[in-house]
């Protein structure tokens, strides 16, 4: 039985443990990204998240600290440096462990990347896409895209609103538009065109 056991001793003595997260830390610290197995990932994550919640906090004392835990002053420098400041508004979870499908040859040990959540410039990339996307619904742009379909046909309704005083103006629900049905594998631009 295991109850109670919550510290995966990896194979190693304690000062070996130790030793490697430290050293896996720095690693992690300075390269942003660092491969190895799943197991030691997630037991790296345990031994740096506080770390990463202690150098929020710039303190001689908290450098302290964290330098008995590193023993590297590289990593301690950058991490007082721009992690701290890149990761100054987050409550926690600075790690994420993406798992590989490959296996390590020797052993078939699963593989995996612990990166800094922060870092990892193409998923920063694509989630400031989908914010920017997010700021018209899709509702809205169909909505529009009649709008002008229906002005281009009509050709004076644009001017119409243009004319119209501002003060005056009232705000009425859209009309209910009917529903397309589509065909299998038929896209929404192809219904619109057939219509």
């Amino acid at each position: 039985m295991r109850h109670g056991k919550k510290i995966n001793h990896l194979g190693r003595t304690t000062a070996h443990r130790h030793a490697m997260l430290s050293n896996m830390a720095s690693s992690l610290i300075l390269h942003k990204r660092v491969t190895t197995t799943v197991a030691k990932a997630k037991a790296l994550r345990q031994y740096v998240e506080p770390l990463l919640t202690k150098a929020k906090d710039d303190t001689t004392h908290s450098r302290r600290t964290v330098f008995a835990s590193l023993q590297n002053k590289e990593s301690l420098k950058e991490l007082y440096g721009e992690i701290a400041g890149r990761i100054a508004d987050r409550p926690g979870g600075y790690t994420r462990i993406l798992k590989l499908s490959a296996t390590r040859a020797g052993d078939n040990a699963d593989m995996c990347i612990i990166e800094l959540v922060d870092f990892n410039e193409t998923l920063l990339e694509a989630k400031n896409a989908t914010e920017a996307k997010s700021t018209t619904t899709r509702r809205s742009r169909r909505r529009g895209g009649k709008a002008e379909a229906a002005g281009n046909e009509a050709g004076t309704s644009a001017a119409v609103i243009a004319d119209a005083p501002a003060a005056t103006t009232t705000e009425e629900a859209p009309a209910d538009t009917a529903t397309d049905t589509l065909t299998n594998g038929e896209s929404r631009e192809e219904a619109e065109k057939a219509e």
